[in-house]
């Protein structure tokens, strides 16, 4: 069987097992969308975020992009906190990175990779505003490792900046920026602590 066949057949028996422990599954998650939380993740395929929280279809509002970087010039992700801050009036904004990220493992070094070379740019620029603190880290690892934090530190900083933020803070809305990260030795989130 082909990868496309599997997925189709994984796909059925998913539903089949959502409406044999709930029938009512599939109408429940027409009726209304209401997620509390907007999660801002890596794409990375081994950080899927309703899982990892284990929290059922329709809690969690997410955007993924490469290294859960937030630009103030992407439209995607500004268009998906306007609807969630907005119209869906979530409480919780998750910006979530992983140890071992493969894009902040790639701004690390002075190759060229392609045009994520410029989204990567990001990236080196957390590095720079954090020069001091990676240089006197001697283990690589520890290094990649905190980088991989500190790029969440930065991503909470520009989320908390947008104007769609700041204009739901100052007009009294229930609203809280995190910063996690996610080990995939383990399966555990650690809070950053930011707020």
């Amino acid at each position: 069987m082909n990868t496309i066949e599997t997925i189709f057949e994984n796909n059925k028996a998913w539903a089949k097992e959502a409406t044999a422990n709930n029938p009512d599954f599939f109408t429940n998650l027409l009726s209304q969308q209401t997620p509390k939380i907007l999660w801002i993740g890596c794409s990375d395929s081994r950080v899927p975020a309703n899982q990892i929280m284990n929290l059922p279809a329709g809690d969690v509002f997410v955007h993924r992009n490469i290294a859960n970087v937030v630009v103030h010039t992407d439209l995607n992700l500004l268009s998906v906190l306007q609807y969630a801050v907005d119209v869906l009036k979530v409480e919780h904004i998750i910006v979530c990175g992983h140890y071992g990220c493969g894009g902040v493992k790639a701004s690390m070094n002075d190759l060229q990779h392609g045009l994520i070379d410029n989204w990567l740019r990001h990236i080196k620029d957390v590095q720079r505003f954090h020069t001091n603190e990676l240089t006197n880290i001697k283990s690589e690892e520890e290094r990649f490792d905190r980088l991989c934090e500190l790029n969440v530190v930065e991503q909470v900083h520009n989320i908390q900046n947008t104007t769609i933020v700041t204009n739901a803070l100052i007009h009294g809305q229930k609203l809280n920026v995190h910063g996690f990260i996610y080990d995939i030795k383990d399966g555990l989130l650690k809070d950053l602590q930011l707020n």
